[in-house]
């Protein structure tokens, strides 16, 4: 089945990528969501449009939970359900700039199964089924190797770099950032940067696809607790993320307050 499903998550992402090209970011028409959720375009909504369609025309039975469309708890009763983010990086996107992803994950009672991140600007399809491995555009992927926090290649935020996060001080890992969260997670999966860490809440769809890119990829996830990632909760949040070979993620979690 995660094979089955990963063929439809494919064909989905490309799909996504094409609509999402038609827009132009510095004139797509957008605006702000309630709450201080942050910004959103008239191409979020057509391509969360597309994706529910297609998507769920192929898996009536599955569930559905996505950044761009109102939440559902009949989603908690499903033993499978989509988890979409219709463009993770909408403020690179408005921007004009070219990282921002489609992320479609399937998760199976808590798991995730099927897993695509696509960047259309950068011609990057990552791809993972449970037990079948992570590819690049067709490459195998395999995460760093790295045990120790000197020296590695963190992306992060800046608030990892308060010395108060950290049980003897920030530890010697130099920092970047990306703007799509879901990219950030691959990145780390194909091998580019080390670890990537988040200490503040995150939501379910920014992380899923990327969760299961990173596990066969290699890596080790959990949230900030080192806690294991457990998706579709009744209230779609997690608290951070860790995500590193099994080593350095384990010298993350011991090194933070």
């Amino acid at each position: 089945m995660p094979a089955h499903d990963l063929s439809l998550l494919i064909k989905a992402a490309e799909a996504a990528g094409e609509l999402a090209l038609r827009y132009r970011g510095l004139t797509v028409r957008r605006w702000d969501k309630p709450g201080g959720a942050g910004p959103v375009t008239e191409a979020d909504i057509a391509v969360n449009d597309l994706l529910q369609e297609s998507l769920r025309q192929a898996r009536p039975d599955y569930g559905w939970l996505s950044e761009e469309t109102e939440d559902n708890p009949a989603r908690l009763e499903a033993d499978r359900v989509f988890v979409i983010d219709p463009i993770d990086g909408t403020s690179s996107f408005i921007e004009g700039a070219r990282t921002w992803a489609h992320s479609i994950a399937v998760v199976e009672r808590g798991a995730v199964t099927a897993a695509v991140v696509y960047l259309p600007q950068h011609e990057k399809l990552y791809a993972a089924a449970q037990g079948l491995g992570a590819t690049l555009n067709g490459a195998r992927l395999a995460t760093g190797a790295r045990p120790s926090l000197e020296g590695a290649k963190m992306l992060a935020g800046r608030l990892l770099d308060d010395p108060q996060n950290w049980k003897a001080g920030r530890p010697g890992y130099t920092r970047a950032h990306r703007p799509s969260l879901a990219y950030r997670l691959c990145l780390v999966a194909e091998g580019r940067f080390d670890a990537m860490t988040t200490l503040r809440p995150a939501w379910e769809w920014d992380i899923a696809a990327g969760d299961l890119i990173l596990r066969e990829a290699g890596a080790m996830t959990s949230d900030r607790a080192a806690r294991p990632l457990r998706f579709n909760n009744p209230e779609p949040l997690l608290d951070g993320v860790i995500c590193a070979n099994p080593a350095l993620h384990r010298s993350i979690a011991e090194a933070l307050a």
